[in-house]
């Protein structure tokens, strides 16, 4: 494990300790982004509080974060909370999301949610892993087998048409439909949009772990590989 990973992890329990408190208390100011989401005190203060360790124990490196911005993804790139909305309806379904960007690819990821107590990560061509056991994706090579998810139907009309092809389509939501596809549990996870601090952690884990990723206009897109071609093909925007 690298120093940059073992770092990552300890960024991840400091988040851990301000994200679960606040949601076991279940007493949150919730305010609305002017893109109309949902953001917490308690992403507001995971953000503020990893930015405060990044400046003082990794002085000159580039940060960007959900909250409070930045320039570029060449750095941490942070997500304090990937998905607010369940966080504050007292859903145990979220996560703390940390990557490192070093020349113009994601080196290091962590995926920490610990309301479900469990913990994902990676680093570049060392696998990918959930709380210490190396995990790694599904061998499902038929559409009619397949697991499928998306985090919402709403503005996914080609997903709903997707559902009658597949043997299992559910809106696992947010990152762990992408942890999912990682560990094997289902076949591929999917969005219509996404943002950098949503996609630079789930998409190496996914990789280390023998998926397969990519990003079109109005379609982002994890699987096992097997099925990707074909899962595009049916999801791409027409």
């Amino acid at each position: 494990m690298s120093p940059d990973l073992e770092f990552a992890l300890s960024l991840a329990d400091d988040a851990d300790a301000i994200t679960l408190a606040r949601f076991r208390a279940h007493d949150l100011r919730v305010d609305t982004k002017a893109d109309l989401t949902p953001v917490s005190e308690a992403d507001r203060a995971a953000e503020a509080a990893l930015r405060r360790r990044l400046a003082e124990e990794r002085p000159g490196e580039a940060v960007l974060g959900e909250e409070e911005g930045g320039e570029d993804t060449s750095g941490w790139i942070l997500d304090p909370i990937d998905g607010t909305r369940n966080y504050t309806r007292g859903i145990p379904i979220w996560a703390t999301l940390i990557a490192l960007e070093r020349g113009g690819e994601t080196v290091v990821a962590v995926a920490s949610a610990p309301a479900l107590g469990q913990r994902w990560w990676a680093e570049r061509g060392g696998g990918a892993f959930l709380d210490g056991t190396p995990i790694r994706v599904s061998e499902v090579a038929t559409l009619d087998a397949a697991y499928v998810s998306t985090t919402s139907l709403r503005g996914f009309p080609r997903f709903a048409q997707l559902a009658g092809r597949v043997a299992v389509a559910r809106t696992y939501t947010d990152f762990w439909q992408y942890m999912l596809v990682a560990e094997g549990r289902i076949e591929a996870g999917s969005d219509a949009a996404l943002s950098a601090w949503d996609i630079a952690a789930p998409r190496l884990i996914v990789e280390e772990a023998g998926g397969r990723w990519t990003e079109d206009p109005g379609l982002y897109l994890a699987s096992n590989g097997l099925l990707h071609d074909e899962l595009r093909a049916a999801l791409l925007p027409a």
